[in-house]
């Protein structure tokens, strides 16, 4: 039985999600940029990350970096991040968002699976098997699950419009 603040809890996991993903997704658009410290910084690109790929289908992300959809992927990214990170916020098409946002992860993690259990150069934390991207990908599955769109959110109002 749900307590009276699984809903609002549930609504702020989304929101929270829903911000990393936008502020992710914003951060890689814009790129080429400037540090605080002043210094330029490169534009972002996925080929590194799919270059360093260590998961069991690492050869084929290590093909994507050196193929022609490169540079589609480096656009692609940013753009469902952010929409990802919109709808999550916004509780607009939330069960999309989720489904979205599920399949990104899953990508990640399945890119970079932390089999090791050692510290990495340039990682904060030390993991094994489990690490974020898994976390937040189960975080994205209870919010799928639970349907959030119909407890708060733009979708909420598009409901009620339908019916009205």
């Amino acid at each position: 039985m749900a307590s009276r603040w699984q809903g609002p809890a549930l609504v702020v996991l989304r929101a929270l999600v829903g911000w990393h993903f936008l502020y992710e997704g914003y951060y890689k658009l814009a790129l080429p940029g400037w540090s605080p410290a002043g210094a330029p910084l490169p534009a972002w690109s996925a080929a590194g990350y799919l270059r360093a790929a260590t998961g069991p289908f690492a050869a084929g992300f290590h093909a994507l970096a050196g193929s022609a959809a490169a540079h589609w992927i480096d656009v692609a990214i940013p753009i469902a991040l952010i929409a990802i990170g919109l709808s999550l916020i916004l509780g607009l098409f939330t069960t999309r968002g989720c489904q979205g946002a599920v399949l990104l992860l899953a990508l990640f993690y399945l890119a970079a699976i932390p089999f090791d259990g050692v510290p990495q150069a340039g990682v904060e934390g030390t993991y094994l098997i489990v690490n974020k991207t898994l976390i937040e990908l189960a975080a994205v599955v209870v919010l799928l699950t639970s349907r959030t769109g119909t407890i708060a959110g733009l979708d909420l109002l598009r409901q009620r419009n339908v019916k009205a």
